[in-house]
């Protein structure tokens, strides 16, 4: 049986994001995998320090944070699925801040020792699947147009060694307190769930 993990960096619980969220797992239930949902905002995560410590390790294994908090606990959790759900509302023009939080500490993800101009992308074990979802109140074609999500969303999948095989651009979604998903939304949601079981 495989397993789905969905990190959420939305701020509310139950909201439009979490709705897109659970529509996609809904689908890789459906055909059998075991699900899981973190919300961010639950987790201690302090900021990156930007020390750079985590990138001086050689290997292709993710170097680890000096900081003594939940991050090693929750990439465990996620290294040990077998696909991925990434999912940030988006807020000022980019995912959240507590998504982007948990998107800097994944710099041990590359190698960049002192003495180098730039990182260089440890190589994760291949076959691991992700989907991206952003949820926003402008319309959906805009996101990846006129913010820096879409971006936020794929660096994070790379620094976490999956690779995207979908995206979900839900826009309009802030016309209420509570958005429905549309049915065709819904059906497109269920659909990457199966891509992803």
């Amino acid at each position: 049986m495989s397993k789905v993990i969905a990190v959420v960096g939305s701020y509310r619980k139950g909201g439009n994001t979490d709705t897109v969220v659970e529509a996609i797992l809904d689908g890789a239930r459906e055909k059998g995998a075991q699900t899981q949902t973190i919300h961010l905002i639950e987790r201690p995560l302090e900021f990156c320090t930007n020390c750079r410590q985590c990138t001086q390790s050689a290997g292709e294994e993710r170097g680890k944070c000096v900081q003594q908090d939940g991050l090693e606990a929750l990439l465990a959790e996620i290294d040990a699925a077998d696909a991925v759900v990434l999912a940030s509302p988006v807020n000022c023009g980019n995912v959240t801040a507590i998504f982007r939080r948990f998107m800097e500490r994944l710099i041990g993800g590359g190698r960049w020792p002192w003495g180098q101009p730039s990182p260089k992308i440890r190589k994760m074990p291949p076959g691991r699947k992700a989907v991206l979802v952003a949820t926003s109140a402008m319309p959906g074609f805009l996101i990846p147009l006129a913010t820096g999500t879409a971006n936020a969303l794929r660096m994070t999948a790379r620094l976490l060694g999956v690779k995207p095989v979908g995206k979900l651009w839900i826009g309009l979604s802030g016309q209420e307190p509570h958005h429905a998903l549309s049915a065709r939304n819904r059906e497109r949601a269920r659909r990457l769930g199966w891509k992803l079981a």
